[in-house]
């Protein structure tokens, strides 16, 4: 399922391994750029704040981090 939420500075979550950028799932970015209908370009820092990469990343392989709770009903 392709996460629609992605936004330009969204805060996201790798969901894959990319190991020749040394990236692996779990680690969070940023979105710095739109490519392309659901391709993105995610900027990876380290605790520091200096960059560890650059990638151009598909949708598929991001999750949305949230903040807030989004302001849905829930079934009861």
């Amino acid at each position: 399922m392709i996460d629609k939420n992605i936004k330009l500075l969204s805060v996201v979550a790798l969901l894959v391994d990319i190991p020749e950028s040394n990236l692996f799932a779990g680690q969070v970015g940023t979105v710095v750029e739109f490519l392309a209908t659901d391709v993105y370009e995610v900027e990876f820092i380290d605790i520091h704040g200096d960059t560890l990469a650059i990638e151009t990343i598909e949708a598929k392989y991001l999750l949305t981090l949230l903040f807030e709770i989004p302001n849905k009903k829930v079934a009861a």
